[in-house]
């Protein structure tokens, strides 16, 4: 029975970001509206790690196992992306590094205020 209210938690907040999804007019992945309300839960204090801390290991646990159908999905399709494989390539490579740039800067960012608040100035 713990199993099920900790999958009921999670669906739970999957739905609801759905239904901001559907409400809301963000180009925003439902996932990422459920995740972000998730995790506001999670920081305030709302829900604890221990209500959701089983099926969230399992989750991840199976979470390489959940990346196969979409990998036979980019294998059917593989005559379509052939013809535009280096594009595909380029954005890919692209979008990676400004991913890993944004998010360097941003965690300095972080880390400097932190060391600010901390030493008082």
């Amino acid at each position: 029975m713990k199993v099920f209210k900790q999958f009921t938690i999670i669906i739970a907040f999957s739905f609801i970001g759905e239904v901001l999804h559907a409400l809301i007019p963000f180009p925003i992945p439902a996932g990422i509206y459920g995740i972000l309300l998730l995790f506001l839960a999670l920081e305030r204090k709302i829900l604890k790690v221990k209500d959701i801390e089983e099926v969230s290991s399992f989750l991840i646990f199976i979470m390489p196992l959940l990346f196969v159908p979409p990998a036979v999905g980019l294998i059917d399709a593989w005559d379509e992306l052939r013809s535009s494989l280096t594009a595909y390539v380029t954005i890919i490579v692209a979008v990676t590094f400004i991913v890993m740039i944004a998010t360097g800067r941003i965690t300095q960012w972080f880390l400097r205020r932190s060391r600010r608040q901390n030493t008082g100035e």
